[in-house]
């Protein structure tokens, strides 16, 4: 078993880093080269800016590198729960921005000829308790009728082309939604920032930051940059030299495995629907087949702030019992790999992009960014320059996280509570 993300381990390498000093004074310095961050610097170079962007690890290492491989329409949240908070209107703005962030993908897909296997494959929900189905039908009522008609709503009868497992009590089905390589993404995404100008330079965390100006010096060690305006786009890999963003994330492991390879039977017998699905339960599982038909399966195994060697075996054993509940009958099928990375959770699970502490910031997704984030990162590219504002998340306030000054000590307690309503709800 490999302890490396699947996505990582199966792309080509990004090979077009810069390869001198860090130096020199751009338009915009963008944090972080996820999708937000590269998608970000693909426009800005496209529109004639300079721009400069800065890894600490390499080209996709952290989030958009290591999560389940879905691009998951609609909010992550209940819709009519966002009604009930923010109108129907703004509940429609959010869960289309989620739409509009999978359209950005597919574009862009076919703009630089990204290979990376998109597939608009159809999203289940699927109930794990006979009341969830209630709760599920209800929000697929609204859905269906105020914002999203590629929906439908499955009986467990239905489950029976689409999974192979009898722990369910049907699902919402939400047909936009699709699924692609996310390693062969972010790299192509890379290489497309890098063709219109953008210089990326990998190995070059941000440790310092000051005030040069009107806009910022940037420390890294291996040089330092200035830059008139900078986008923040780190997520859970916020570092202390952003201090005011660190009380706002929670950083929140997420964990995955992958099998070996299915046969066609094993296939038809687990996935035959091929799509991507979510359990409803709150601390819950993701899965899908890879491209090579492996199971790409997730959850939050363990309440962690961290991912290790140590760490992911742990979670790795706690997903294959969860695996082996829903399908038996690869209960000892061999796992190939086995990684994790961390979630940037905000309070209420609502993403947050716009401008504070001096500088731009898209980030929060809260489990729910691949979708959206390259999108995000073009919207963040067009608001830095002047051009226009559509940012969807705009008006949301973000407070800091009482007691919490960016190690989350209270993940285990959150766990815990989760676990219990698990039981009860």
């Amino acid at each position: 078993m490999k302890f490396v993300s699947y996505w990582h381990d199966t792309a080509p390498a990004f090979v077009g880093g810069a390869t001198g000093p860090v130096a020199g004074h751009y338009d915009v310095a963008v944090i972080g080269a996820g999708f937000t961050g590269l998608g970000a610097a693909r426009k800005l170079a496209e529109d004639g800016r300079s721009v400069v962007v800065l890894e600490a690890q390499h080209v996709g290492f952290g989030a958009s590198g290591r999560n389940g491989g879905h691009l998951n329409n609609g909010i992550a949240h209940s819709y009519l729960g966002a009604s009930a908070e923010y109108g129907a209107e703004k509940a429609r703005a959010l869960y289309r921005a989620f739409d509009a962030g999978i359209d950005t993908i597919e574009r862009l897909v076919s703009e630089e000829g990204i290979d990376c296997a998109f597939r608009r494959a159809g999203k289940l929900k699927l109930a794990s308790k006979p009341q969830h189905f209630e709760g599920i039908a209800r929000n697929f009522e609204a859905i269906h009728a105020e914002v999203d008609p590629e929906t439908a709503l499955l009986s467990r009868d239905d489950l029976g082309r689409e999974i192979g497992s009898d722990q369910f009590h049907g699902a919402m089905l939400q047909k936009k939604s699709a699924m692609m390589h996310m390693g062969g993404f972010v790299t192509g995404l890379a290489d497309a920032a890098r063709r219109r100008g953008a210089v990326i330079h990998e190995h070059a965390p941000v440790t310092a930051r000051r005030e040069h100006g009107r806009g910022w010096e940037l420390h890294t060690p291996r040089g330092k940059v200035t830059a008139d305006k900078v986008l923040l786009a780190t997520g859970a890999y916020t570092t202390d030299a952003f201090g005011w963003f660190r009380r706002r994330i929670v950083p929140v492991g997420s964990f995955l495995l992958a099998t070996r390879p299915l046969t066609t039977d094993e296939v038809a017998a687990t996935m035959p629907g091929n799509r991507t699905c979510v359990t409803s339960m709150n601390i819950g599982n993701y899965f899908r087949l890879a491209p090579d038909n492996r199971l790409i399966f997730g959850g939050r195994a363990r309440f962690s702030a961290r991912s290790d060697q140590q760490s992911d075996a742990k979670s790795g054993a706690v997903l294959r019992r969860a695996l082996a509940q829903i399908f038996p009958h690869l209960a000892e099928v061999q796992v190939d790999y086995c990684w994790g990375g961390m979630v940037d959770m905000t309070q209420d699970r609502y993403p947050r992009a716009g401008f504070a502490d001096g500088v731009h910031y898209s980030m929060g997704y809260s489990g729910h960014g691949a979708q959206i984030a390259t999108h995000m990162g073009e919207i963040m590219a067009d608001l830095i320059v002047g051009r226009i504002d559509r940012n969807p998340f705009a008006d949301l306030p973000w407070n800091a996280v009482p007691l919490h000054t960016g190690k989350p000590w209270f993940l285990p307690l959150v766990g815990l509570y989760y676990k219990a309503l698990d039981k009860v709800q």
